[in-house]
């Protein structure tokens, strides 16, 4: 009864009309965001963040915003996949083993109608799980200590690259590189400058909104202009939409059974979105074996992953919001928006901040139903948006991203810092290096350092502190089997990934 009525008190934060409207435009700019290959939800909202300070919103209304992108952004990924057979991001890749048969049968409709539907069904699956899940989990988490803690960021750090991650050493180097950087400055507990070089504006450290911005979206537009500047696609034509209820009827077990996957792996640290579709898919292949035409334009080969990957990016809201450990690289980039506005995630959020952690998943279930309104009759819109060229939209994108920069702090020596992070980031992305794992350094690296700092005072400098209650070890050793899992099952998913798709290109 009291998560019921919070989340009553959670729809009257985000049935103002102002929050209905970001809700709305969110639902509406993430579905192009996530129209554009390459781009992906992260991208989406680390772009986008700059916005959301330009227009001066209130925390619950920023948040609601950029969540609302992050839905739109798993919906639109969906598109790309299934007119061009060119994934919008890696969890929209499974999409494309029986989307785009389905499209060069000439039933593009059809395949992006029941996208929308398992989007909206995965969608809602992983928000009710995450209401039933977040409160349980946040009540867990108020026991932890210092020491606890601690192992937490480790742990977080251990499996963030996943076991679908391409080099998980390149991983563990770009968090350290992260951690690194979120060194720099006065240390508040001694008042020591660290690698500050005497420059002024580094005393206060570096603002991780200027790297998530760089990084992300400047080096973006900079591979934009390297790879497909000027270059716009062909106008995909999408015919007549032909859907019957027994068509949707016939998704629907599909459909529950890859939500509750896709939530449960949003769920597992390092796990995510990608992993999430990729499950939800290969099972339901091998449950319906020779009924199912898989691969060959089958219905229930778009709705499984589909609603795999949204009910992943719902799960992975529980971490972020109940432990303040994101769950993927998008929550890491809500995670850094919910730090900027002074508010800290974990378990004293659910009572500190119960507005806003209500109202964001009021407004997932708003957004979802947005989403599915939007998507179906407004999918010309979208796929328009395939044949704009980037020269066009990489202007608006720059401009967003320095007016939203300039205005938190109207420094220069911000937009300065915010192109060398770009400068930066494009060449690690040409390195290979992950992103992610830097973001998430530069935003638990000072917390990991301060819970260390308190549990050796606590222990007068004994270091069997950290490992010295039951569910210290037990992180432990999660964090231990997220550095080994990666090179046993990682290389093993992926081959089947790549076969997946090999196979499916052969039967073209």
């Amino acid at each position: 009864m009291e998560t019921l009525q919070f989340l009553m008190e959670g729809f009257a934060v985000a049935l103002t009309p102002t929050n209905l409207l970001l809700a709305l435009c969110g639902a509406f700019l993430g579905t192009l965001i996530g129209a554009l290959p390459g781009l992906g939800p992260a991208n989406g909202v680390a772009i986008l963040i700059p916005l959301a300070f330009t227009l001066g919103l209130p925390p619950e209304s920023a948040m609601i915003l950029l969540t609302s992108v992050y839905a739109g952004a798993m919906y639109g990924g969906r598109i790309s996949s299934i007119l061009l057979n060119i994934p919008g991001d890696e969890p929209a890749m499974m999409t494309c083993l029986d989307g785009y048969p389905m499209a060069k049968n000439g039933k593009a409709a059809e395949a992006l109608a029941v996208s929308a539907i398992a989007s909206f069904i995965g969608g809602l699956i992983g928000t009710i799980g995450l209401i039933l899940l977040a409160p349980i989990l946040a009540r867990f988490a108020l026991t932890f200590g210092p020491a606890e803690y601690f192992a937490l960021f480790v742990l977080a750090f251990a499996t963030l690259g996943g076991i679908t991650g391409k080099n998980p050493m390149k991983t563990v180097v770009a968090a350290t590189l992260g951690i690194m950087i979120s060194t720099v400055g006065i240390d508040i507990s001694t008042g020591t400058q660290r690698y500050t070089f005497g420059v002024l504006e580094l005393y206060e450290g570096i603002d991780f909104i200027l790297a998530i911005v760089g990084l992300f979206a400047i080096s973006e537009l900079l591979l934009f202009i390297e790879e497909r500047a000027g270059k716009g696609r062909a106008l995909i034509q999408v015919g007549k939409l032909k859907l019957s209820m027994k068509d949707i009827y016939s998704i629907l077990p599909t459909t529950f059974r890859g939500g509750i996957l896709g939530f449960v792996a949003g769920v597992l640290p390092g796990a995510g979105a990608s992993l999430g579709s990729f499950i939800a898919y290969t099972l339901e292949k091998k449950a319906l074996g020779k009924k199912g035409r898989f691969g060959e334009g089958d219905m229930r080969g778009v709705a499984a992953p589909e609603a795999g990957n949204n009910g992943a990016s719902s799960g992975a809201l529980v971490p972020m919001l109940t432990l303040g450990v994101p769950g993927s690289g998008t929550t890491a980039v809500l995670l850094a928006m919910l730090i900027s506005l002074n508010i800290t995630p974990g378990p004293l959020m659910f009572t500190q901040n119960a507005d806003i952690v209500w109202g964001v998943i009021a407004a997932l279930l708003i957004g979802n139903l947005l989403l599915l309104v939007l998507n179906i009759p407004m999918i010309g819109v979208f796929v328009k948006v395939l044949s704009v060229p980037p020269m066009y939209l990489l202007p608006m994108v720059t401009m967003i991203a320095f007016v939203g920069i300039y205005s938190i702090s109207h420094s220069t020596f911000d937009l300065y810092f915010m192109v060398a992070f770009g400068v930066a980031g494009y060449i690690l992305r040409k390195l290979e290096m992950p992103l992610v794992p830097i973001i998430l350094g530069m935003l638990l690296g000072p917390e990991m350092e301060k819970n260390l700092g308190h549990a050796m005072i606590i222990s007068d400098g004994n270091w069997g502190i950290l490992w010295g209650t039951p569910l210290a070890v037990g992180l432990w050793l999660v964090a231990g089997l997220g550095l080994i899992l990666p090179y046993l099952i990682g290389p093993i998913l992926r081959h089947r990934m790549r076969n997946a798709i090999k196979e499916d290109a052969v039967s073209d």
